[in-house]
């Protein structure tokens, strides 16, 4: 409803009636445009409550514009601004927001772009960046823990005080499945790992600071540094890991404020930091006193072995800041990530966080403590990882046998996606433009070079398809690379 307190000002010192005003008012604001032929007026007690007057004397006000055609009676309904007016037209959005028509006229800072999917009109499927299956989201346990709270009577002071039950049991959680010997001081929850990600670095970027990356790197991220003034340096990315040679000659050449490293299924190759390197760079942290970011956004899908510990495990002289998110592990539409770092540090990023968020979503965190109390995603991550791992089996056979080894790639050790490599005479990019006219959306692998070379690659997700989507999918990825 429009704020008519605001728009109609009555002059009781006027020669003209209160009434007379009033639908004169209503009148302008009809040929202004503000009220479109066909809208509603708000019913006569309504409007003089909102007026602060006596509702004769609004209903004389509606009357006077009935008598002359502005409005009419609808019965059951109430009063409509007439819909044949000869002397208005009605406007569309765009004419009436003329105050946003051309501005603005200050200046403001660009922000770094990705370039998205094409969308989804007229598609039957999407190989993404690899995202878990929202059909295998554990639906009904999330439903029950949310019903329960919200009839909870301390339901109420729940969204006033919030609560640390998700931190204490993401401190369990933790502890039990990534050997991390923490506190729930350690814990800050956030907005998803996005999130956490520049909530970390803007704590320790200024502009002009070197920041490692590898190459290539979760873009994302890159945006983020970028955006907070970083200086970016990369280092290659190969089937072991991050280069932690070239990482150790920066540290020794350079003041290197921080790395960014993904050592458990990297972004985007999906490799896994072997053990040798693993050790030199824990080392290489603890010398150089080295802050670094790691990101371990889908650390509960390992398929090949048990999942490798991360360095934040590990003797690291309180200089690993570990990021996760219980939004991959899910799948549910819910954005909740967690940073673990050096208490004074999560106290920091606390406050860091409150000016982005002043209130996390607490029925959500409440909800996903009572599901990690109960067992109920541990049991969520059993079956979701058995049919992931039996989908990344299919997809790399599917991809053998209908592509005849045109694309190169090693099936990942975990993770939700494939590294597919295309050959030299089958660009990407027109691939992508092949298969959208053949229903299928796919990335043209740009982006995953970020500022570098690019590479004739992208990321097969495997996950969100299912046994029959995914060998149609392959079926037209074939067709495209004829």
């Amino acid at each position: 409803m429009l704020p008519f307190k605001t728009l109609i000002q009555v002059d009781k010192k006027s020669k003209y009636p209160i009434y007379q005003q009033i639908a004169n008012r209503f009148i302008g604001l009809i040929q202004e445009g503000v009220l479109q032929p066909g809208a509603f007026l708000p019913g006569s007690r309504v409007m003089a409550a909102q007026l602060g007057l006596h509702r004769q004397t609004v209903v004389a006000a509606y009357e006077e514009l009935a008598s002359q055609d502005w409005i009419i009676s609808m019965a059951r309904k109430g009063m409509m601004v007439a819909a044949n007016l000869p002397v208005i037209k009605p406007r569309s959005f765009k004419t009436t927001a003329v105050a946003y028509a051309q501005g603005p006229s200050f200046s403001f800072n660009a922000v770094p772009k990705l370039e998205m999917l094409p969308p989804a009109i007229g598609i039957r499927y999407t190989i993404n960046d690899g995202f878990p299956d929202v059909r295998l989201a554990p639906l009904t346990e999330w439903t029950k823990e949310c019903r329960s709270i919200v009839q909870s009577p301390r339901y109420t002071k729940l969204l006033m005080d919030g609560s640390d039950t998700l931190r204490k049991e993401m401190t369990k959680f933790l502890t039990n499945t990534r050997g991390l010997n923490i506190s729930p001081d350690n814990i800050m929850v956030s907005r998803g790992a996005q999130m956490a990600i520049y909530t970390a670095a803007a704590m320790l970027i200024r502009k002009g600071d070197h920041v490692i990356t590898g190459s290539p790197n979760y873009i994302f991220a890159d945006l983020c540094f970028e955006q907070l003034g970083a200086n970016i340096i990369r280092v290659p990315v190969d089937n072991e890991g991050i280069d932690v040679d070239a990482v150790e000659k920066l540290c020794r050449t350079k003041k290197i404020r921080m790395l960014y490293v993904v050592p458990h299924h990297h972004h985007p190759t999906t490799v896994t930091l072997s053990a040798e390197r693993r050790m030199k760079l824990l080392e290489i942290i603890r010398t150089y006193k080295l802050a670094v970011i790691e990101d371990d956004y889908d650390y509960d899908f390992h398929y090949s072995s048990a999942p490798i510990l991360p360095l934040a495990s590990a003797d690291h002289g309180g200089n690993v800041m570990y990021i996760g998110s219980l939004t991959k592990s899910l799948g549910l539409s819910l954005r909740i990530g967690f940073l673990v770092a050096p208490a004074r540090f999560i106290a920091e990023a606390g406050h860091l966080r409150r000016l982005m968020d002043l209130r996390g979503d607490n029925l959500s965190e409440e909800a996903l403590a009572a599901m990690l109390q109960s067992g109920a995603i541990e049991r969520h991550l059993k079956k979701a990882k058995k049919i992931y791992h039996e989908r990344r089996d299919l997809l790399c056979k599917l991809l053998m046998d209908k592509l005849d080894n045109r694309l190169q790639f090693t099936p990942p050790s975990g993770g939700l996606a494939l590294w597919l490599k295309f050959p030299e005479h089958l660009p990407v990019q027109e691939v992508a433009e092949k298969a959208l006219d053949l229903g299928l959306r796919m990335s043209p692998g740009m982006h995953y070079h970020y500022q570098g070379k690019p590479g004739n690659a992208l990321r097969f997700g495997f996950a969100s398809l299912n046994d029959r989507e995914l060998a149609n999918v392959v079926g037209i990825l074939a067709k495209c690379c004829k």
